[in-house]
């Protein structure tokens, strides 16, 4: 056991990438050969009917941060098969990603389908963009995104649903897990220390949420 540097709290030892490689071993060839360096024609489709994807990027200094993107399925447009482009949708205007990208163009996206077991990853080099042919493409209700995030892709290949398999994501039954935790409202005000009832800020989320939909 070692102890964090500024932290008096016992951390686990660290594993080397020769101690993992050691005990897992290399992958199968046919696993080396999934990976592809551009957009197929599987892999488009599998983008235009995804209605969700998770972004990672880090900044400068490696410390990373994934943030969840979502929209009508096909909302990532594949402009070419070495790029794809992503929509900015009104949110909580951190903008981590932007920011990110300003430091590091590093960027990979994971590409879900509901009820689907398998997913698509894919990385590359990325950049913001105002381009106005792109924008007009994400046009949704006659409206386009004031910016978009564009991926130069250098690597695409699909995953296996293990992960999915084992967290039954897509099992009805696993809905359930939702009530034990506490609502988006009753979290809030305990971390920002507000006072507010709980289930007004709830409802005043729920109604933000409504025009989405």
């Amino acid at each position: 056991m070692t102890s964090t540097k500024g932290d008096s709290s016992v951390r686990p030892r660290r594993v080397s990438i020769e101690e993992i490689r050691a005990r897992l071993g290399e992958p199968e060839e046919m696993i080396k050969a999934k990976v592809g360096d551009h957009v197929d024609e599987f892999a488009r489709r599998f983008i235009a009917h995804s209605p969700f994807a998770a972004l990672a990027t880090s900044d400068a200094r490696g410390r990373a941060d994934c943030s969840p993107r979502g929209d009508y399925p096909g909302f990532v447009k594949v402009l070419d098969e070495r790029a794809v482009a992503m929509p900015d949708r009104p949110g909580n205007k951190l903008a981590d990603s932007f920011a990110n990208l300003a430091e590091n163009d590093g960027a990979g996206l994971l590409f879900l389908i509901p009820g689907m077991r398998e997913m698509l990853r894919l990385n590359g080099s990325a950049y913001v963009t105002d381009e106005p042919d792109v924008l007009a493409r994400m046009r949704t209700e006659a409206k386009a995104p004031e910016l978009a995030i564009l991926i130069e892709v250098e690597e695409v290949f699909f995953h296996c649903g293990r992960a999915l398999l084992r967290s039954r994501l897509w099992d009805q039954a696993s809905q359930a897990l939702a009530e034990e935790v506490p609502t988006a409202g009753e979290m809030a005000v305990a971390q920002m220390g507000v006072d507010v009832d709980p289930e007004v800020l709830q409802r005043k989320l729920e109604d933000g949420y409504r025009h989405l939909y």
